[in-house]
């Protein structure tokens, strides 16, 4: 009898779960790096879908001129509301996630359903969409927006800045502008990528939650890369109209362009084509998945590290 349990005790904790709290951690940490690596991808992807007039020939020529009319700074325009929002995000969204995929698992067996993993994924995009990314993208374009380096002769001064002067000319739920389409665009891509990067790890790597084993940071990054590539084509039209939503202020005298999300997808189709919807598409394929990349490649040697330190049976 004692045979058994010996096996019992230098075995790992298969079925045991990463706290919440340790996934928000893992996230934030992975969103900071992420933030710094890829600002000026996203400068350039805003600029793009903001261009109506094709001022911009594509992503090399819209970086370049960027940098030789703004200077190169200009490329890491919005950093300090897009660091802050990734890493929020990020901790949300990877802590809410293991939140809602507990409640998903079977009560019997503590196993997680494909079903349980989408629509924890779908909970933990919603909110994220609700509480941090859309107040946040919205003062982070309307910084990009803007063209130059001079403050004085800025509309919004800076983030903080930014955010009053919405505030105090829109109201609050001028910092919610877009909401709709953020919501739509997060929630479908956590949905597939939590479901998608636990998949590529099973398939490429036979790494299970709470086995202990801690994946290489290449690998990591090869399951999080293919994680992030569907999300952005799938998503596309809801990005669009999410920058123009949150693009647009409500100051003028002329009203508002865009009314809604599909008045505004109506409005794009109508006066640009149907193309025009996955404008910013190349950027966002440039920026997601080697973002995905980055952020798991810190995010999982830290759960990992706590896997192999807590939830293994025998000591280390």
């Amino acid at each position: 009898m004692a045979k058994p349990e010996e096996a019992k005790t230098t075995s790992p904790a298969k079925n045991a779960s990463i706290p919440p709290y340790m996934k928000a951690v893992s996230g934030s940490l992975g969103g900071i790096v992420e933030a710094s690596c890829l600002q000026p991808i996203d400068v350039i992807k805003t600029r793009l879908q903001l261009d109506r007039g094709g001022a911009y020939k594509g992503i090399v020529h819209c970086g370049s001129t960027v940098a030789r009319t703004e200077g190169v700074r200009a490329l890491w325009k919005g950093l300090t509301p897009f660091a802050t929002h990734l890493t929020l995000k990020y901790a949300l969204r990877m802590g809410s996630n293991a939140v809602f995929q507990s409640a998903f698992k079977d009560s019997e067996t503590g196993k997680l359903s494909n079903r349980g993993r989408l629509l924890s994924g779908f909970g933990a995009g919603v909110l994220e969409a609700l509480a941090i990314v859309t107040p946040f993208e919205v003062v982070k374009i309307r910084l990009q927006q803007q063209k130059g380096l001079s403050t004085d002769l800025l509309k919004y001064k800076g983030p903080i800045h930014c955010a009053r002067t919405i505030i105090r000319e829109e109201g609050v739920l001028g910092l919610w502008a877009g909401a709709a389409p953020t919501v739509m665009r997060n929630g479908t891509n956590q949905a597939a990528m939590f479901t998608a990067k636990n998949a590529f790890d099973v398939v490429l790597w036979h790494k299970h939650e709470g086995d202990g084993k801690v994946l290489q940071p290449w690998q990591s990054m090869i399951s999080g890369f293919l994680a992030g590539t569907a999300g952005p084509i799938c998503t596309g039209p809801f990005d669009v109209v999410k920058t123009r939503l949150m693009a647009q202020s409500r100051d003028g005298a002329g009203g508002l362009k865009y009314r809604g999300m599909v008045h505004a997808i109506r409005t794009i189709y109508a006066e640009e084509g149907l193309l025009a919807l996955w404008k910013g598409l190349l950027p966002r394929l440039m920026r997601i998945p080697p973002g995905q990349a980055i952020m798991w490649a810190v995010a999982d040697q830290v759960i990992g590290l706590y896997e192999k330190r807590y939830l293994l049976d025998s000591p280390i």
